[in-house]
């Protein structure tokens, strides 16, 4: 199965747009993401569905 997303694309959840991730790493079907200059927040975990390129457009 190839994954949509790599390890270092930044993108965000469709659910919270305005908040950029940082793909660390695809294991078992899901995406394992670092919130983007945020080293203290915790690490966010996602389906391919449910999150997008991040756009600095609105």
């Amino acid at each position: 199965m190839e994954n949509k997303f790599k390890s270092g694309d930044i993108v965000c959840a469709k659910v919270n747009p305005k908040t950029p991730l940082k793909v660390r790493v695809f294991a078992r079907k899901v995406y394992y993401c670092d919130v983007l200059d945020q080293p203290d927040e915790k690490e966010k975990v996602y389906f391919e569905r449910e999150i997008k390129l991040y756009s600095t457009k609105n």
